[in-house]
């Protein structure tokens, strides 16, 4: 799986002339490319899977993400958030924009019909707030939900999302792209996140980069056996503790996840080609 990803990562020669916009990312700090370490002044520090898959297919990508996203902020400027309303009030994002990002997103769709790709990573940040919210006293709102109501919320919301992306007309790949694990000796918390997206990108014409499988192998070998933080995925804070965030190692695995799930879905043409034929039909 790896040296399938690594060698597809290769595959199209990057150009000094992309061929237009024709991508559109989504989704929260992962495709962001965000670090903790800083640099936040400028969106251009970070460099997000989005970035190296459009260079593969030499193509030009819009990445409107956001760090701290949820899925009920990604719908609207007053739904649930986990930062992502305040690192753009203080920080760039890739794009700028003062609606929600589903608006965003809808609004980009109906004026670019040349759009042949759009990916989005979103879910995690729904948990995230939870967790803060339960340590809160007291509590704050989502805490109530529990763990199954917090899967639900996820659910519907992204069932809602990826109507809106088709009501808009666009016919071409939608790719949702799933969490990897922070430790695959015990892959459950990532399997349960990662369920809503699974369930809503298959559910709508999409289908699924599986970034829980894209890491597995590299985290697993020795001398990290499951440990994603020593295998060097993900982004160092100290000699004995990593940020949640990917590496460049990690970031350019998940790329090549999205790449063979491209090139997948009609195994007869190179990724690019399919980006074409999935736009024709």
């Amino acid at each position: 799986m790896v040296a399938t990803a690594l060698s597809l990562l290769g595959a199209v020669p990057a150009s000094a002339e992309s061929e237009g916009h024709g991508y559109l990312a989504l989704g929260d700090s992962v495709p962001f490319g965000y670090s903790p370490l800083g640099g936040w002044q400028d969106a251009d520090n970070f460099t997000g899977y989005p970035e190296i898959v459009a260079k593969r297919l030499n193509i030009e990508d819009v990445n409107a993400t956001c760090p701290g996203e949820a899925t009920g902020g990604f719908l609207s400027l007053t739904g649930t958030d986990n930062s992502c309303r305040d690192y753009r009030s203080a920080f760039p994002l890739h794009v700028r924009y003062s609606t929600s990002q589903i608006d965003y997103a809808v609004k980009f769709l109906r004026q670019h019909r040349d759009t042949r790709l759009v990916t989005l990573t979103l879910g995690a940040n729904d948990y995230f707030r939870f967790l803060k919210d339960c340590a809160m006293s007291p509590p704050g709102p989502t805490c109530a939900l529990g763990v199954p109501g917090v899967i639900a919320v996820m659910q519907a919301n992204l069932n809602t999302i990826f109507a809106k992306l088709r009501a808009t007309g666009y016919r071409g790949l939608i790719v949702g792209v799933t969490y990897y694990a922070l430790n695959y000796n015990d892959t459950s918390g990532a399997q349960l996140l990662n369920g809503p997206m699974v369930a809503a990108a298959t559910g709508h014409g999409g289908f699924v980069a599986s970034g829980l499988e894209a890491w597995r192998a590299v985290a697993t070998a020795p001398p990290a056996n499951g440990d994603s933080c020593v295998a060097g995925l993900l982004i160092r804070l100290s000699a004995t503790a990593c940020d949640v965030h990917p590496t460049p190692l990690g970031r350019d695995l998940l790329a090549g996840a999205v790449l063979a799930t491209i090139a997948s879905t009609c195994p007869a043409h190179k990724a690019k080609a399919c980006l074409n034929r999935h736009r024709d039909d």
